[in-house]
């Protein structure tokens, strides 16, 4: 027995003290089926949501004939996706605003903390993105002449609150606001307040004061909640200011006031809120629920529209796609206030689209390719097989890397195991996609781990707390596959079923409403099945809290 003892620990030591052999992957395949997405798409017609899974907050600007819009991203990598249109319908990623680790510090930031409400703006050919690094910097401006980057390092801002937006004026001069806590002692918990002041063009920082444009909210007397996102825009001689009001939950809204100078005093409009669905049952199949923090366009039919976020529960309240882009017209009355929806009326799935002529592609697409630009809303299948120059832009990590953990060569994604945990608050070795159906499948072909102590698989990633992970493990014994387990309470291991020693395997994973089923296969289209039904709602926001959605990909790990 000594002698089966010290061999142990010297294998044991040997593996430890010999760097984890990179994890290959042949390929990654997303399928999307969601009922809501059946329907034919009539001609002339889009599809809601334009942006299918976790794109909240959306911001757009104009500049020509092109649009440009802008997503929150919190501590996922890189950071504010933006995307480019000709006719607010078909949209083409063009990269990320922040793609370089150097411009923001993400270290041991909870997945929910980081970048919230990007805006975006464009003045005298330079374009510019006001954000908040929630608990890591605060708020920041960066700018670009090409929306495709490079974007610069952040110019800093002292300002308390989040959530700023640039208005530059017809006159010359420019504006920016944001949410920020009231003037004085708050009367209640979510009283805040917009704030405005002049902001300098030439230097890119705020000058001046900074004085309060609504207090609390449309009504301060009814208690009103987390006024927020604030937009300015001018029309006909009016000043309009756009913000959310009463959280990004079910009682999200959007609310309008106007004013005839961009310093106020602003006056609600007697019929907000301008978009809502909180007085509508949101239990109902295929509802859409808590809209909210829209912004406001002139389209390509020289009308105006309104992209904004909401969210799409599957049985009953539960969603793990979190809070998604839509696209809507703005209806102006005739004593000109804008009105997105009317009481009582749902979000609809299928919209007349903004009627354009066919324009030529931009140059800044011409780089791109069809590849990697996969549908963004609708039911699809996308496969990824690793043989293109860079990774799709539709991997995300999380947080930013100290070193580059990852390679693509010769149709592989090699990802080197690490032991930086996804319940914690570093840098795992883990590259996800956003989640954009309640039905959906997900499989990836990978060789088996060659080292001791290492596992690999697929994620379903919703936060450090409240994850899947599915996967193939290699200790002293062999080869099992795994199935852990987060659901607030620490790691729980599901089941472990012992392989034969291969060199490839296929792992899949079935997401059906509240089902999720794990599957394996070592020859195509015969699976066996590791666990028929598992508890999907794990990875809803419902369970997890926080701000995003959730993301499905790869991960590679020294295990615990």
């Amino acid at each position: 027995m000594k002698t089966i003892g010290l061999f142990l620990f010297s294998v044991l030591s040997l593996t430890a003290a010999t760097p984890p052999t990179p994890v290959a992957f042949d390929s990654f395949t997303y399928i999307g089926r969601d009922v809501a997405f059946e329907p034919s798409l009539p001609p002339g017609d889009y599809r809601n949501p334009i942006f299918a899974g976790y794109y909240p907050d959306p911001s757009i600007c104009r500049v020509g004939d092109d649009y440009y819009l802008i997503n929150s991203s919190f501590a996922h990598f890189p950071g504010i996706p933006i995307h480019h249109s000709r006719d607010l319908v078909h949209w083409t990623q063009l990269g990320h605003v922040i793609d370089r680790p150097t411009q923001l510090n993400y270290d041991g930031l909870g997945i929910s903390r980081g970048i919230f409400a990007p805006a975006i703006s464009h003045h005298n050919g330079t374009f510019y993105v006001v954000c908040t690094m929630v608990d890591s910097g605060g708020n920041f401006l960066v700018t670009a002449t090409n929306p495709a980057g490079p974007w610069s390092d952040p110019i800093w801002y002292n300002f308390e609150g989040i959530d700023p937006s640039l208005f530059f004026d017809d006159n010359g001069k420019a504006y920016l606001v944001n949410n920020g806590a009231p003037a004085g002692t708050p009367l209640y918990q979510g009283h805040r307040a917009i704030w405005i002041q002049e902001f300098d063009i030439a230097t890119k920082k705020p000058v001046g004061p900074r004085t309060v444009l609504v207090n609390g909210g449309v009504d301060l007397a009814k208690k009103p909640v987390w006024i927020e996102g604030p937009h300015l825009y001018k029309r006909k001689g009016w000043y309009y200011l756009c913000c959310a009001e009463g959280g990004t939950g079910d009682n999200h809204s959007q609310v309008i006031l106007r004013s005839k100078a961009p310093t106020g005093p602003f006056l609600p409009w007697d019929k907000n809120p301008i978009l809502t669905q909180r007085d509508l049952e949101g239990t109902v199949p295929q509802a859409i629920t808590t809209t909210g923090h829209a912004d406001l366009v002139i389209g390509p039919d020289g009308n105006w529209w309104s992209v904004f976020l909401a969210c799409r529960p599957y049985a009953g309240k539960y969603y793990a796609t979190g809070r998604e882009t839509f696209l809507l017209p703005v209806k102006w009355t005739e004593d000109d206030w804008p009105q997105i929806l009317p009481p009582g009326e749902r979000v609809p799935y299928l919209v007349t689209a903004p009627k354009v002529e066919r324009v030529a592609p931009s140059a800044i697409e011409t780089t791109r390719s069809p590849a990697t630009d996969p549908p963004l809303t609708g039911n699809f299948t996308w496969t990824d097989t690793f043989d293109a120059p860079a990774l799709s832009p539709l991997w995300l990590m999380l947080r930013t890397s100290k070193e580059t953990w990852w390679s693509q060569t010769n149709g592989h994604l090699n990802l080197t195991p690490r032991t930086d945990q996804l319940s914690g608050t570093g840098n795992p070795t883990f590259l996800g996609r956003r989640l954009q159906h309640a039905r959906f499948e997900v499989s990836a072909k990978t060789e088996t781990p060659a080292t001791v102590g290492i596992s690999a698989g697929l994620v379903a990633f919703q936060s450090e707390t409240h994850h899947y992970y599915f996967a193939v493990r290699r200790t002293v014994g062999g080869l099992s596959a795994i199935v852990e387990k987060w659901n607030g309470q620490g790691a729980e291991l599901l089941i472990t079923t012992v392989l034969p020693e291969v060199k490839q395997i296929e792992l899949r994973l079935i997401g059906e409403d509240r089902n999720l089923a794990f599957a394996y296969s070592f020859k195509p289209g015969e699976w066996h099945t590791l666990i028929p039904e598992a508890d999907a709602t794990v990875i809803t926001t419902q369970a997890a809290g926080g701000f995003v959605g959730a993301l499905v990909g790869l991960h590679a790990r020294v295990d615990p």
